[in-house]
């Protein structure tokens, strides 16, 4: 008899292990490590995960495994030890740490079909499977269970004739088109062609049709080139002249799109420098983390297409990172025009079915690169030769909600499994990544000089308090306004780029000084001025805009700050000639409409392109020469250590869309403090003297690199029950650690209510203290008791965002 461990789908401390289950004998070949199986717990019937299976366990009354989910298993080996890796590394249940690693379609309700597999018949199945592929050759998974069909099935489908499906209720539908053949040779045709009476005009052409093109074709692509109907070709089929069948096809995000094909190109001295020790890391299986550290526009993503080249030479598989959706579509381009058909491509932009399928291909080892935002890094490849993960110092790398883990840090756990490189490319490295490259933990590759020797372009940084004393209300300064019209008059294009969304930040009435916030989170309220209303940006609370103030009844009630509408409304009184493209999260919610406005702007269909963040990185258009940066200061008093490091990354990124091509670029930077050196170092793009100015500061106070952090924030509707909470667990850590470590609060969050709920926090800063891991589980497992009394405790270690 067999037993099979499974991680159950409950997370809760008491459930965080796994549970044996005997396996039902008509199951004992089926079911292996890394399948899903329904198992009874309780009174109820949910999904687990089998981590192993065994000869005995130490437990005497086992209950049965209700049935398995898969045929073959959805996480590998080398997956299954990365999730025990991730509960560790985050401190989060098992089964989160397994679910994160699948897409969305394999965490829904599901209905499960079998089907033939492509190219087989049903006379070649096992007998007693035979009957059930005699009509269609799908049938329902409920019925194989039913009869006792799962050990036939398994075996039909080790031999690759069967495959099973996963039809999610509400979520996947698998896409299945309509596919016309011909029955016979094409002489046979011929003869068939001639024996149709004369008035058949239409299926004459469709038998024509065939004689020429000896091969299937979907049947609205038939009915569109010969303008026949479908009963024209239902006659032909039920002649037994031509066959039909329902096929199965990918749903491919880019199937209207032709990537031209691109070569190599040849490296430019400094670029074979630093491409020569990634080679010769995977000519040898090593595994080695590079810091490709490049100025933008020097040629990282060329190194990235060479290595993996080499990569897929060797029968290796790669795994490219990219920030964001906004890089997709140029990066898909990239990767797609140099290696076609191989790349999968994941990312938040598609359809919960185009991802299904994007993976499917992975796992069916049908790819040999994955490109993606974060998640992809878990992609179920098995023999990875590379892991490149570009804009590495990028925010977005970071999940926030559980598992909390970080990207780089899996990248790096997956490549030493394999012995192989992982390349973290960026003009702007995080201060983490280029501290451990000085102290050789990484080894630093250096790309100083942009490519065809451009020179990086020339910033401008004016003062707006002293365009405020010389009158100039707008949000323009003068010298900006004037380069705006000096490039719409020489046909060139401009990016100007704006920290936040929405029309303003926030109403304030100029009496009293009163600002609208939200009733349940402690922020001011932004105004949208699509349906002319305030939002919460937290919970989602909406209300319209106040006429007279709520306070002192004024009439003087304004909105302040400013946002993309904003700037586009000003754009349109002071220029109205310009065409202006706006890109924010309101104009891209979309599916596609991010890719279609960056087209728009490619083609030259507008002068300017404004936006937010996703405008920042990696754009690269040769007729850009202006780049207008409207408030450099929003991020640099966020209650954040890292918002100057964050501000002098955006500012550099921003400015490196500029003069990427022939054109010489220009920037300006707007600023309130133009005396800050992240902005001032920004103007220079001086990484080196930014990195010593801010690790000096970081050292100061205690912050990373020079210490790692954890944070614990407490949360519950009454204000007193967070405070004495968040005391107890304050006194609690102190009595655990070190003196070396520095224990900051109990402190009101920097957000000090959200969604009504009040927040508390502890940082804890420390260097080595081998116990505190322990001491934060046993926090975390306190309090689970009591999330029946609506109280929350949740710990993230190395955290991005203080708030």
């Amino acid at each position: 008899m067999k037993i099979a461990s499974v991680i159950v789908d409950v997370p809760a401390k008491q459930t965080d292990k796994p549970f044996d289950y005997l396996i039902p004998s008509q199951w004992e070949e089926t079911i292996q490590p890394g399948m899903r199986v329904v198992v009874p717990f309780g009174p109820r019937h949910i999904q687990g995960f089998v981590i192993e299976v065994k000869r005995e366990s130490e437990f005497k009354q086992l209950r049965e495994i209700i049935e398995p989910m898969d045929l073959e298993p959805v996480l590998n080996q080398e997956l299954l030890k990365l999730g025990t890796w991730l509960t560790d590394h985050t401190l989060c249940f098992k089964i989160f740490a397994f679910q994160v690693m699948l897409p969305a379609a394999l965490k829904a309700k599901y209905e499960k079909k079998v089907k033939l597999a492509p190219g087989a018949a049903a006379v070649d199945l096992p007998m007693p499977l035979q009957p059930y592929f005699a009509n269609s050759n799908t049938f329902s998974w409920e019925i194989a269970l039913k009869n006792g069909l799962v050990p036939y099935l398994q075996r039909a489908s080790a031999e690759g004739l069967l495959e099973v499906l996963y039809e999610v209720k509400e979520k996947v539908r698998r896409k299945l088109v309509h596919v016309i053949g011909p029955n016979l040779g094409v002489q046979d045709l011929k003869l068939e062609l001639e024996r149709l009476p004369g008035n058949a005009e239409k299926q004459k052409q469709v038998l024509a049709y065939f004689i020429e093109h000896d091969s299937e074709i979907e049947l609205r692509q038939l009915t569109e080139k010969i303008k026949a109907s479908s009963t024209t070709v239902k006659a032909l089929v039920e002649k037994k002249l031509l066959w039909e069948a329902e096929k199965e096809v990918y749903r491919d995000p880019y199937e209207n799109r032709t990537f031209e094909r691109t070569s190599p190109l040849p490296l430019t001295e400094a670029q074979t420098t630093a491409i020569k020790p990634i080679l010769d890391s995977i000519e040898g299986n090593q595994h080695e983390v590079f810091l490709l550290y490049g100025v933008t526009g020097s040629g990282k993503t060329e190194i990235y297409l060479q290595s993996i080249q080499e990569v897929i030479a060797k029968g290796k598989e790669a795994i490219v990172l990219v920030p964001e959706i906004a890089l997709t579509p140029q990066m898909v381009n990239r990767f797609k025009g140099r290696f076609g058909d191989q790349v999968a491509v994941l990312h938040s932009g598609l359809s919960a079915g185009e991802k299904y399928d994007e993976w499917r291909k992975i796992q069916r080892k049908q790819v040999k690169v994955a490109v993606g935002a974060r998640s992809a890094i878990f992609a179920p490849f098995e023999n990875i030769g590379i892991i490149i993960i570009d804009e590495e110092h990028e925010t977005s790398y970071k999940q926030e909600e559980m598992p909390r883990y970080h990207a780089k840090d899996v990248a790096i756990e997956r490549a030493k499994t394999y012995s192989c490189p992982v390349v973290l490319g960026s003009a702007t490295p995080s201060l983490e990544s280029f501290a451990r490259a000085q102290k050789k933990v990484y080894h630093l590759l250096s790309l100083p000089t942009r490519m065809n020797n451009q020179a990086l372009p020339s910033v401008e940084i004016i003062d707006m308090r002293e365009e405020l004393r010389a009158g100039n209300r707008s949000m323009f300064s003068t010298k900006l306004f004037e380069m705006l019209k000096d490039r719409l008059e020489k046909n060139q294009q401009s990016v100007l780029f704006l920290n936040k969304r929405g029309h303003s930040s926030f109403v304030m009435c100029r009496d009293c000084g009163y600002v609208v916030s939200c009733p349940n989170c402690d922020i001011s309220l932004t105004y949208h001025r699509a349906g002319v209303q305030m939002k919460c940006h937290y919970c989602g609370f909406e209300s319209p805009v106040p006429k007279i103030c709520p306070e002192c009844s004024s009439e003087y009630i304004r909105y302040f700050g400013t946002g993309t509408q904003k700037v586009e409304d000003e754009l349109g009184k002071i220029l109205p000639e310009a065409r202006v493209i706006r890109m924010d999260v309101d104009t891209t919610g979309r599916k596609g409409s991010h890719e279609r406005l960056l087209k728009e702007f490619q083609d030259g269909k507008a002068d300017i392109l404004l936006g937010t963040q996703m405008i920042a990185k990696g754009l690269d258009f040769p007729n850009i020469t202006l780049v207008g940066v409207l408030s450099a200061d929003t991020m640099l008093h966020l209650p954040d250590f890292r918002s100057s490091e964050k501000t002098f990354q955006l500012l550099t990124q921003v400015s490196g869309r500029a003069g990427r091509h022939q054109l010489p670029g220009e920037v300006i930077i707007q600023t309130y403090t133009p005396e800050h050196y992240s902005i001032e170092l920004a103007g220079t793009q001086n990484y080196d003297l930014f990195y010593q100015r801010e690790m000096f500061v970081r050292k100061m106070h205690h912050y990373p690199p020079f210490y790692f952090l954890a944070l614990i924030t407490v949360s519950h509707e009454q204000l007193m029950t967070v405070m004495s909470a968040t005391e107890k667990i304050a006194r609690f850590l102190r009595s655990q650690v070190s003196n070396q470590a520095v224990v900051l609060g109990p402190s009101v969050s920097p957000i000090a209510r959200i969604n009504n709920r009040y927040r508390y926090q502890c940082l804890i800063k420390y260097k080595r203290e081998p116990n505190l891991t322990k001491t934060l589980k046993t926090i975390i497992d306190q309090h689970q008791n009591e999330a029946k009394n609506g109280l929350l405790v949740s710990v993230d270690v190395n955290p991005f965002i203080l708030m």
